[in-house]
């Protein structure tokens, strides 16, 4: 390289120095003299650069060292296997090495032709050729591997073609470096391979053996065809994730597979006797070697595992075969059994306790101190140390499991869904060789029992509530009724201008605050009278959504979302509204800042309704009325009060903690359900789930509710006539209400109980129009009294006034409705009522 540049050097000063001699030479010649050879000398000059301009584009002549390059890089191309191939943009050769010349039979350097002119008549390989070319004129990579028929008449072979830019950029951008490669005996190696790796699956699956493989995750990897025949399954399932662990292990067995850790690099191996199962869910009793390695980080890997099926061979040994089911039966038990040593350390589980001890760690080697929660830890362990002294008659110990982080909620009231309990059974072990089997666990899983027992527990304390609530509510209607009807009284002889008039309107006013809380503890009792009635929901809260911006003040905005085509329901509408006023009351206390609270209606079908996890909702057709706010949210440990009556997170003084307790029993005593979610710092939301009403005949045919609630319409002449029997136990009561009904002309009889009524009806037969009675009496109450009285005067009307709700009675109750009046009501209600029911 360095020759040739410095002889190109010095034919370039060979040439100076002529022409330098030669202007010289002219200058001593006169002007007119030189111009001739001046203009000679420009044209000859001129003639040799424009031959060179096309000799160079020709080809015909070359730059110096252009043409040979880097005599070393040149060398190593003409000595590389594979053909290489370089050509200029246009796509013709700019060089081709010897074995590139090989391939394509060039028989010297003039008779080299591009790859697309070489394999131009071979249809078979026209289409990568073609992709080839195109991506040498983008400057892009591109390898094909194609079949090529001999170009000598030699087999066919495979080629492995690949193309590239010469350069990134510049002139050479476009131009494309070509390698061509024979690869016929790599393809040969690797179908070779192929084939025998063929040979080998077939002779796998069709081996006197089951094998599968299972991934971390529980997903079958492989299952030779084998035991896919054993067990009635698809091959074409595996591999794809259609086919699970839990698909070919029955029940809790599966926990054998996934109890495994190691050590980096570690394989561990175990021998395991128990069932598989079929698609169809027969039994497969079966041995397994279950192998499986772990990698560097300590992770397990799939897991390999032979399977000999044991259903032919059990009989040939009786011993061994009575081990063999032992096994079986020792897996398959629904009891978690262990042994553990002297410390508690577990020597052998079966399926069940490697599940609930062990997880996802392999429970054999580890404490069972470690599975049970801290609060059982001890009496567990003291089980265990009386075991290994050889007592007997072991008391069963109750506990909680260990969570992930070995911790457990002791209160089963409030356990969580995570938490799990069980209980413990602890004998010893008389004959275990040495020390290493001192005792044996057994471990019953109670966490679902517990959650049961406690929403039973919950369940018989809010009834346990109600029916003290009901209870109380009854004798305080009896003493506000005396109340309501005392300052009536005196009302009637007192005028708005008497000094007194103010004090007694006061206390009928504080006696009507007092009824009204009575009728919200008989609301959560489910024993308050309801006029159910068909309702549109979504009308309801339209209607409503005025009073209740009001309710809820400036700061917090409401927004009622109705959905189209709403179901109907039947409801009482008063206490529907009052539902949602109660809960939006209590929405606008928990956003003292503002917020927003949300009232959204929809329907729910049944098959929507599975989908909720709401405990002690059936699937049906359901009205769905949510009612969310964006408050300060309701403490986890308040969730489970928030139903209970006078159960308030208010100051003293602001609340009466029954809103919530109305809501409950309004719903509840509607048929509906009603569940709350909080957050606390996010919001509260209530789902309250109403039954869909679709009438039937004999609903449709029903013309009015049974219970009147309330004043009925009465006339303007609240004066009468006629014989009334009044039967009534509280005795004040009773005197007020015949003062009441005598002042206004009728003539009252009076009983304390239902036998004293049949002896007053008899003394005085035929004269009595009208019986108003209590319900709820010693000795006779009004359910049986009234089966007396239409034996008697099957004609006789009758009233009857409780504190309880009508459908508390209503199943005692013969054919023939009475009205029903409930308490406490004004005199006046009692009169219109005893009217009206008189001109009926």
């Amino acid at each position: 390289m360095g020759a040739e540049r410095r002889g190109s050097i010095g034919m370039v000063l060979l040439v100076a120095v002529v022409l330098i001699a030669a202007a010289a030479g002219l200058m001593f010649v006169g002007r007119e003299q030189a111009e001739p050879y001046v203009l000679t000398l420009l044209a000859i000059l001129g003639m040799i650069g424009v031959f060179s301009l096309f000799a160079t584009a020709a080809g015909i002549l070359q730059v110096a060292g252009r043409d040979k390059g880097n005599p070393i890089l040149r060398a190593v191309a003409d000595g590389a296997v594979d053909g290489i191939l370089v050509t200029d943009p246009a796509g013709r050769v700019i060089y081709a090495n010897a074995a590139y010349r090989t391939l394509t039979d060039a028989v010297g350097t003039d008779d080299v032709r591009p790859v697309e002119r070489v394999f131009l008549g071979d249809p078979e390989v026209s289409e990568a050729i073609y992709r080839l070319v195109k991506a040498a004129r983008e400057g892009r990579r591109l390898q094909e591997e194609m079949r090529v028929v001999g170009l000598r008449g030699e087999p066919a072979r495979w080629l492995r073609m690949r193309v590239r830019p010469l350069g990134e950029s510049g002139r050479d951008a476009r131009s494309a470096v070509w390698s061509v490669a024979d690869v016929t005996r790599d393809r040969d190696r690797n179908e070779t391979a192929i084939i025998g790796l063929q040979h080998a699956i077939d002779y796998l699956d069709h081996a006197p053996a089951g094998f599968f493989s299972v991934d971390a995750a529980g997903h079958i990897g492989y299952l030779n065809a084998t035991l896919a025949g054993w067990l009635d399954h698809d091959l074409a399932q595996i591999g794809s994730g259609g086919l699970k662990l839990g698909d070919i292990v029955p029940g809790e067995s599966a926990a054998l597979f996934t109890r495994f850790s190691g050590e980096p690099g570690e394989v561990k191996t175990e021998v395991l006797d128990l069932d598989l199962k079929t698609r169809g869910g027969k039994a497969v009793p079966v041995r397994l070697y279950h192998k499986v390695a772990f990698a560097a980080d300590a992770t397990p890997g799939a897991s390999r595992t032979l399977v000999l099926n044991r259903a032919h061979d059990d009989g040939i040994d009786a011993q061994r075969a009575a081990e063999v089911r032992f096994v079986r039966f020792f897996h398959n038990t629904p009891l978690a059994i262990a042994t553990v040593d002297k410390t508690g350390r577990i020597v052998r589980t079966n399926a069940l306790a490697a599940r609930l001890f062990g997880g996802s760690h392999e429970a054999e080697g580890s404490s069972i101190l470690d599975m049970v929660g801290a609060a059982g830890r001890a009496a567990v362990e003291k089980a265990i140390a009386e075991a290994a002294r050889g007592q007997a008659d072991i008391v069963p110990i109750d506990a909680a499991l260990a969570g992930e982080a070995g911790q457990a909620t002791h209160n089963p009231a409030m356990a969580g869904e995570n938490d799990r309990w069980a209980r413990f059974y602890v004998t010893p072990v008389a004959d275990a060789p040495g020390d290493r089997e001192a005792a044996i666990v057994y471990a019953l899983d109670t966490t679902h029992q517990r959650r049961l027992q406690s929403d039973f527990n919950q369940a018989q304390k809010m009834e346990s509530v109600g029916e003290l609530a009901g209870g109380m509510a009854h004798d305080f209607k009896n003493l506000l009724n005396i109340i309501l009807l005392a300052t009536d009284f005196l009302l009637t002889t007192h005028r708005p201008t008497d000094p007194s008039f103010q004090d007694i309107m006061q206390i009928k006013n504080t006696a009507n605050r007092a009824a009204g809380l009575v009728q919200q503890l008989l609301a959560f009792a489910r024993k308050q009278t309801l006029l159910p009635q068909v309702l549109d929901v979504g009308e309801a809260l339209s209607e409503f959504a005025v009073m209740l911006r009001r309710m809820i003040g400036e700061r917090v905005t409401l927004e009622v979302v109705r959905s189209r085509d709403l179901w109907p329901v039947r409801v009482d509408g008063n206490q529907f509204q009052q539902v949602i006023l109660n809960l939006a009351v209590n929405a606008g206390h928990a956003m003292p800042d503002g917020g927003k609270l949300t009232i959204r209606t929809a329907n729910v079908t049944s098959e929507e309704a599975r989908g909720f996890t709401y405990k002690g909702m059936p699937a049906a057709d359901y009205v769905l009325v949510e009612v969310a706010d964006t408050g300060t949210g309701i403490a986890p440990e308040d969730m489970d009060k928030i139903f209970l009556p006078f159960f308030s997170t208010k100051e003293v003084g602001q609340g009466t903690g029954l809103g919530l307790a109305t809501v409950y029993g309004i719903i509840k005593q509607t048929g509906g359900f009603v569940y709350p979610e909080s957050e606390v710092g996010k919001g509260t939301t209530f789902r309250i789930f109403l039954p869909r009403y679709v009438a039937s005949a004999e609903e449709a045919a029903l013309t009015a509710p049974a219970a009147i609630n309330g004043a009925p319409t009465a006339a303007g002449d609240d004066t009468g006539q006629g014989t009334i029997l009044l039967v009534e136990d509280e005795k004040d009561l009773r005197a007020l209400n015949a003062r009441g009904l005598a002042s206004r002309g009728y003539t009252v009889l009076q009983a304390g109980n239902g036998v004293e009524a049949i002896e007053v009806l008899e003394k005085h037969d035929g004269k009595i129009d009208l019986v108003v009675s209590d319900v709820v009496m010693p000795e006779m109450d009004g359910p049986a009294l009234l089966k007396e009285l239409r034996r008697r005067r099957p004609d006789l009307k009758i009233v009857f006034v409780s504190g309880y709700a009508e459908e508390a009675f209503a199943n005692n109750r013969p054919e023939g409705q009475p009205r029903f009046l409930a308490k406490p009501f004004s005199l006046k209600t009692l009169v219109a009522t005893v009217k009206e029911t008189m001109a009926s």
